[in-house]
């Protein structure tokens, strides 16, 4: 199994007036700056057989992006990656084909604290994704054993490698 990591792309503020930090949607810009990541993510990563979203809206919103870029993907919503923690995110990945390579988006800290434990990191550890980041795991055992780091990027990078 593979997994791909992206962290949601940039949102309205936490502690909007207005709006619950549950239903804060992507800025406009934050939306457009993750389109052409998602050009760059699609130019270096494999087609997902899978795509699970957290169903809050600037995750939603930035699966239905990604999926966009690469093509014929239809996002599947995915509780665990709201409120779950990084067990529950391993248990939603335990359900998925071995040989898949699985794309989540989610949010931070659950994100950078799932990549540390998969890649055998001590507890507490986190690796942190910025807005619209992302990171690809190679899981020759599945969830359960050992992953080896790909890469990791910034969004800035994604976006240049849309340009090449």
């Amino acid at each position: 199994m593979r997994v791909l990591i992206i962290r949601h792309a940039a949102a309205v503020p936490s502690g909007t007036p207005g709006i619950a930090d549950d239903d804060r949607p992507l800025t406009p810009k934050g939306a457009a700056k993750f389109r052409v990541a998602a050009t760059g993510l699609a130019r270096i990563a494999d087609r997902p057989d899978v795509l699970l979203t957290s169903p809050l809206p600037r995750a939603r919103a930035t699966a239905d992006i990604a999926a966009r870029a690469f093509k014929r993907l239809e996002p599947r919503e995915e509780p665990a990656l709201a409120h779950g923690g990084v067990d529950a995110i391993l248990a939603a990945l335990r359900h998925q084909p071995r040989e898949a390579t699985v794309a989540i988006v989610g949010h931070e800290p659950v994100l950078g604290a799932l990549l540390a434990r998969l890649l055998g990191a001590p507890e507490g550890e986190q690796f942190p994704f910025k807005k619209g980041g992302a990171a690809l795991v190679d899981l020759p055992q599945g969830p359960s054993g050992g992953a080896r780091l790909i890469w990791f990027l910034k969004p800035k990078i994604l976006r240049a490698l849309a340009h090449e």
